[in-house]
């Protein structure tokens, strides 16, 4: 951990891109504390906050493309027995987090695999069900970084936002504060685009019957 918090307080194209593969994979590395410290540095003109964006996205799909590989061939059991693990815990793992990110998979379809990247908790594990279900790699990848890009475009809105109002030695305090209205927001959006994707997916079976 020593090492992540050497790049978080190092932050350049690079680091970014490592920590972001990181948060995807099984590593608790917050992304919060990653996109939106870089784009406050790039309203400082440190940075360019696109290509912040562009590799914190590309590091999501590295990630998750890790996460997806490693379901679709070594199955649920040794998957589980990994979150069961020490190396599992010590990485904030559990069984119960891998089931809840598999039923929501399972009960929003492939459509999770984009909605479930703004949501916390199921962000960096929704990857894993994708991979069980053999889910289109394509397909996969398109959603992963859609997903991805948008709230790694949220944070670093927010980062921007705060550079302008906030201190840097004050950064983290106010991360901290306003990532509770990010979720709150975030879930709404999420909502609202499960229920966008039901209503037309309704539609087409009733247009083809």
């Amino acid at each position: 951990m020593n090492i992540i918090t050497s790049l978080l307080s190092n932050l350049n194209y690079g680091t970014i891109l490592f920590l972001m593969l990181l948060e995807s994979t099984v590593v608790p590395v917050p992304s919060e504390f990653v996109v939106t410290p870089a784009a406050y540095h790039a309203a400082a003109g440190q940075l360019d906050v696109w290509l912040v964006i562009l590799f914190a996205t590309i590091g999501a799909d590295l990630g998750a493309s890790i996460n997806y590989f490693v379901a679709l061939y070594v199955g649920r059991p040794v998957i589980y027995r990994f979150a069961n693990s020490r190396w599992g815990k010590m990485c904030l793992l559990s069984q119960e987090k891998v089931e809840k990110s598999e039923k929501y998979f399972y009960d929003h379809g492939i459509v999770a695999t984009l909605t479930g990247r703004l949501i916390p908790g199921i962000r960096h594990l929704i990857s894993i069900p994708a991979g069980l279900a053999r889910m289109s790699y394509w397909k996969f990848l398109l959603y992963t970084t859609i997903g991805a890009g948008a709230w790694h475009g949220i944070l670093a809105a927010l980062g921007w936002y705060l550079h302008a109002i906030v201190p840097e030695e004050q950064l983290n305090d106010k991360i901290e504060e306003y990532a509770e209205y990010i979720k709150l927001v975030i879930i709404a959006l999420v909502i609202i685009a499960i229920l966008w994707f039901t209503v037309k997916h309704y539609l087409k079976r009733r247009k083809a019957n």
